[in-house]
């Protein structure tokens, strides 16, 4: 199915709709609570990737992960107009202020999830592990210099350097 990762014509929009249009849409309607707004979005989210085809990199992300990102943004976005009240209805309220705090959102932590796994991959295995080890697991560096025999010191090294190549990963791959 390479098609699939060109999404700027007809057939491979379709490709990758079949791929991943069901997906979407049980991810979107988990983060909306809304079959309608949900399919809204799903169709917000394909015409966007299709807009957009010629930002697509496939060495940076699978179709998929890109998706999901953009998946992402049309669900912030349709929060954001469900959220905003009108200037009287605020007004009345007492102000705008107190009703722009935000909202913790489940999909986020879902597809943060999918990136960062998507990104360290990119990362060599000594880079994967300490952050692997450290960061996810909780494991402190003596630790970890202990069971691989490999210095702590050397370790906060590695992970100086992990951190920034998934940083300058991350930030090709569109995330801030």
């Amino acid at each position: 199915m390479a098609h699939t990762e060109d999404l700027s014509d007809d057939v491979g929009l379709r490709a990758a709709y079949a791929a991943h249009g069901s997906e979407l849409y049980r991810f979107v309607l988990r983060g909306l609570g809304d079959p309608g707004l949900a399919q809204d979005a799903v169709q917000e989210t394909f015409l966007r990737a299709w807009q957009a085809a010629h930002r697509y990199d496939p060495a940076l992300a699978s179709v998929r992960v890109w998706l999901f990102a953009i998946a992402r943004n049309v669900m912030l976005d349709v929060h954001r107009r469900r959220s905003r009240p009108s200037w009287a209805h605020a007004m009345e309220q007492g102000g705008l202020e107190a009703r722009l705090d935000p909202v913790d959102d489940p999909t986020e932590h879902v597809l943060a999830r999918a990136v960062v796994g998507t990104a360290l991959r990119e990362l060599s295995p000594e880079h994967r592990e300490v952050i692997v080890e450290t960061y996810l697991r909780g494991r402190s560096y003596d630790e970890l210099a202990a069971e691989s025999g490999v210095p702590a010191g050397t370790l906060r090294s590695r992970m100086f350097y992990a951190l920034k190549a998934l940083r300058t990963t991350m930030t090709r791959m569109g995330v801030e």
